[in-house]
């Protein structure tokens, strides 16, 4: 399979020595046999685990009526099913809420910046330091990171960047939305900016939590020029810190909101949602496309939404946080490699350094650190700007057994790479 993947696939899709088998849970097996707990979670497209029974027998009950239509061609009662308990759970002012269904993270943003210079009139729009938004055009434009950028250029216009909060490198709340007044002053009008897009924890970014305060500031100064403010829930949102979405924890109506991975559960399925009158914005046919919400995706996200909504879940997540950073505060204790700890409820992670008081980027052990997790059978991933943050996205349905076992690994690879 391996040398398969060297012959067949482009050589940009970045892959790692496993050739998954099957799933279950938060468990996966390679062809080989192995058994790994994972800690990835499909990159946290499997927030409620592998094969959540719900959700598989939705997708079987589907198949069995049909794959596709294109909502433009035919509508189904599963794709506004999904608009339906999305407006439920929608965090947003605006009173009635819509819904526009689309494939990924990075088509429901563009799509959501569309919807933004609709309804007000306007051109640009506002990311972050640390941003990850997607790899299309508009979207890699508004990630933060070159190496998603390298050589891709020219990029989208209209797009201005502004300091996040990162507290653990020291710029708070009052640094960023300073430097947001500056950008104002000094780069766009923003009278002329149509929307802003924040995740209110980065994820590839570093999983940088967003202060307490930050976003009720962020949302006053939009109210102030009358600027839309987009909440980027794709990675952070379906129950990941929690709450369905993340940005429950700082009591905020974003405007517009943007999900993805976990929504489908397994499968593609991104989404838009908001008040009527901004969702309603587009003229009939402005937004679409082809596979967006798709019938079997949508019958999944249906089971999903029902599962992340209930107490019970709420409370497994909440107890999983507690637990993780219980752990995780105890190994950094005991191991000077480790910075800092944060993240939001069970979705964490640890920044790795050469040391705690030049806080110099640990990269290069953080990469060794999953490696070495990969081949005891943990699933890893790094994220940041320098690559030195492990992040865990674990499947909120793992056991303590299986988050105990984790963690041992996860520390054993942290000490023997350390040297």
């Amino acid at each position: 399979m391996l040398a398969a993947r060297d012959r067949w696939v482009a050589r940009g899709v970045s892959t790692p020595a496993l050739v998954v088998a099957r799933a279950e849970g938060a468990r996966v097996w390679d062809v080989d046999g192995n058994e790994y707990v994972d800690f990835a979670g499909g990159l946290g497209c499997q927030n409620t685990g592998h094969g959540l029974p719900a959700a598989v027998a939705a997708i079987h009950e589907q198949v069995d009526r049909y794959l596709h239509q294109c909502f433009m061609v035919g509508m189904y009662e599963p794709y506004v099913d999904v608009c339906r308990r999305l407006a439920e759970l929608s965090p947003c002012a605006g009173g009635e809420q819509r819904s526009l269904l689309v494939n990924s993270g990075a088509e429901a943003v563009e799509n959501a910046v569309k919807i933004a210079r609709a309804a007000t009139g306007r051109p640009a729009v506002v990311a972050f330091d640390g941003a990850f938004h997607g790899r299309t055009l508009l979207t890699m434009t508004m990630t933060s990171k070159v190496a998603y950028k390298r050589g891709f250029g020219p990029f989208a216009p209209e797009v201005y960047r502004a300091p996040a909060p990162y507290p653990y490198r020291g710029v708070g709340s009052d640094d960023a939305i300073a430097g947001l007044e500056l950008l104002f002053e000094r780069d766009v009008d923003p009278e002329s900016v149509a929307c802003v897009v924040l995740e209110p924890v980065q994820g590839e970014g570093g999983f940088v939590v967003m202060p307490d305060d930050f976003p009720r500031r962020l949302k006053q100064l939009c109210e102030r020029y009358g600027i839309l403010y987009v909440d980027d829930e794709v990675q952070s949102g379906v129950g990941r810190t929690g709450p369905v979405w993340a940005i429950e924890h700082y009591g905020v109506e974003p405007d517009l909101l943007v999900s993805g991975k976990s929504l489908g559960g397994g499968l593609p399925l991104a989404a838009v949602t908001g008040g009527a009158e901004v969702m309603d914005a587009p003229a009939p046919g402005g937004l679409g496309g082809t596979f967006g919400g798709n019938p079997a995706a949508c019958a999944a996200a249906c089971a999903v939404l029902d599962e992340v909504a209930t107490p019970g879940f709420r409370g497994r997540a909440d107890e999983l946080g507690r637990r993780l950073r219980g752990r995780l505060d105890e190994l950094a204790t005991r191991a000077p490699q480790v910075g800092e700890v944060r993240g939001l409820g069970p979705m964490l992670a640890l920044e790795l350094v050469g040391d705690r008081e030049s806080k110099e980027p640990a990269g290069v052990l953080a990469k060794s650190v999953a490696a070495r997790a990969l081949a005891n059978g943990l699933i890893l991933l790094t994220c940041g700007l320098h690559g030195n943050v492990v992040r865990i996205l674990v499947p909120l349905v793992a056991s303590d057994a299986e988050i105990d076992r984790g963690l041992e690994i996860l520390e054993e690879a942290l000490v023997g790479a350390a040297g």
